[in-house]
């Protein structure tokens, strides 16, 4: 599968790597041209099985609570994180994923110990 750039993303900086149709009257992108950069189009769709999934395989559940990792199956689905979970349900959640071998896609969790008690003193 090729990646999808915009049209002269290496030129400008600015323009970054997310995906712009070419609109001009003249681009060589639009018309495809050889040696261009292809666009995006059918022939492009992955199957119907792995399509939406995980790079890993696995489909993707959303948890917000530590009691519903429980229905999930390791084997077949990973595990990501709401994001309004807060510091002490996030760290209950990755505990019991931990001790049912279940993979967490979204791992960013900064434990708190003496270091920062020491920050916050001054």
């Amino acid at each position: 599968m090729p990646r999808f750039r915009r049209q002269e993303w290496f030129r400008f900086r600015k323009l970054g790597e997310k995906w712009r149709r070419p609109r001009g009257k003249d681009s060589k992108m639009r018309l495809g041209e050889r040696g261009k950069p292809v666009l995006p189009s059918v022939g492009y769709k992955l199957p119907k099985s792995t399509r939406g999934s995980h790079p890993s395989g696995l489909a993707e559940i959303t948890v917000s609570r530590p009691g519903e990792i429980d229905k999930v199956n390791p084997s077949r689905q990973a595990v990501r994180i709401a994001s309004s979970v807060g510091r002490r349900k996030r760290e209950q959640i990755l505990a019991r994923a931990n001790e049912l071998g279940i993979k967490v896609l979204n791992l960013g969790v900064k434990k708190r110990g003496a270091e920062g008690a020491e920050k916050a003193g001054g």
